[in-house]
């Protein structure tokens, strides 16, 4: 960051944009990255480009501290680091901005010694209010960083794809008698992102799934109109069973397409309880009658007792929801228009999906034995809402609490 001109100067440093936009603007900017506004909303309020406030959240790692969070009196305070660094901008000695702070001299030196960017040598207020305060809350190294076999393990399971919240309860189920080999995800992530230096952290951060260099956080999606379906069951006329997920044989389906130009599309479905996934291959394009023999091929591979019921979204390509069920006897409902929380096991699947089935690019190109590897992947991950198990392990215990059930009866 040292060479950019448009990031490190421009985050409040002496004769640089900090001086020259205003330290009230880059608190305003700081504050709402923080609270999560959309980087297009913060350029229209406060004025600044699109690439300063790019460089102001990558300066800060993404990640932010909790408003109203000072320990400790001794130290400066947020407002104080930016009023020194408005005066430092004047060319103002360290005594007078320890006067004009009320401060000891010492403790401005010691604050420009201790909480200059390390890798620019630069006073950033924001920056350095974040690294007094991660001092104070973690006066030593990281967990990961000081016990080698734990860095390892939760390598090596980023590196399966999981999330560090997943790793950290998978570890609970992996190692149930070990209190050494626990960690919580937040401790991962800011193993990744507040301690960028080091081997350790490029390799944590070259196993993130999600590849990226700086938290964000979650965005917002647009909806899209969809055609009114012929005879469709509405999601409000499904058993009450289906919603509290504690009856197996319930699922979720939709398509997730891809490039345009390919008009390629899997079909998903998942099983409420378990999260268990199968995907529809569709050669043959994503018309009504391919989707509904591929899904009908997918639910087969569960016993009858398993595949129950159906849910889809609004799309015209379960237009032949009748001859689904005449086929395999599985009702079919259809979520509310705009209401993809409706379905939130299909949506959550399609988002990991993405991995392996990125957008545009035709899916053609997968056969049903890749979709069929993908699929055991994700029923191999373990979910928080199981209890860290896989969905193909819970599935198992199902089918063994049936067959035992049937066996006694």
């Amino acid at each position: 960051m040292g060479g950019s001109s448009g990031g490190t100067k421009g985050f409040g440093t002496r004769g640089g944009m900090g001086a020259r936009i205003g330290y009230e603007i880059i608190d305003a900017v700081v504050d709402m990255l923080a609270n999560g506004w959309r980087r297009a909303e913060i350029v229209r309020l406060t004025g600044v480009s699109l690439e300063y406030v790019r460089q102001v959240d990558l300066i800060l790692g993404g990640v932010y501290r909790p408003q109203n969070s000072d320990y400790d009196p001794r130290y400066l305070d947020r407002e104080e680091r930016y009023e020194l660094a408005r005066l430092q901008d004047k060319k103002c000695s360290i005594r007078d901005i320890a006067r004009r702070l009320g401060r000891d001299p010492s403790t401005i030196s010691r604050e420009l010694r201790r909480n200059r960017d390390p890798r620019t040598g630069l006073y950033l207020p924001e920056k350095a209010h974040r690294l007094a305060w991660e001092r104070q809350r973690r006066p030593k190294d990281s967990k990961i960083a000081g016990d080698p076999l734990l860095q390892a393990q939760v390598q090596k399971l980023l590196g399966r794809r999981l999330s560090p919240d997943q790793v950290s309860g998978r570890l609970r189920v992996l190692f149930p008698d070990n209190q050494q080999m626990r960690i919580s995800h937040e401790s991962i992530y800011r193993s990744i992102y507040l301690y960028p230096r080091g081997e350790m952290a490029r390799e944590l951060k070259a196993a993130l799934r999600s590849g990226r260099t700086v938290r964000r956080p979650r965005g917002h999606r647009g909806h899209k109109g969809k055609t009114r379906l012929v005879g469709a069951v509405s999601i409000a006329e499904r058993p009450e069973e289906v919603e509290g997920r504690q009856v197996p044989g319930h699922h979720e389906g939709d398509l997730i397409l891809g490039s345009t130009a390919s008009r390629s599309a899997v079909a998903t479905i998942v099983e409420r309880v378990s999260g268990y996934l199968v995907l529809g291959h569709l050669p043959h394009g994503r018309g009504a009658e391919a989707v509904c023999d591929a899904v009908a091929e997918a639910m087969s591979l569960y016993p009858t007792g398993l595949a129950k019921t159906l849910t889809w979204d609004r799309g015209t390509e379960m237009a032949e929801h009748a001859e689904l069920t005449q086929r395999t006897g599985i009702d079919v409902y259809f979520a509310d228009p705009y209401s993809p929380w409706q379905r939130g096991s299909n949506e959550n699947i399609n988002g990991l999906l993405r991995e392996y089935l990125p957008k545009g690019t035709d899916l053609n190109v997968h056969s049903a034995a890749d979709l069929a590897a993908i699929a055991a992947d994700l029923n191999n991950r373990p979910r928080k809402r199981l209890g860290y198990l896989t969905p193909a392990e819970v599935l198992a215990n199902i089918q063994a609490q049936d067959q035992g059930v049937a066996s006694t009866a």
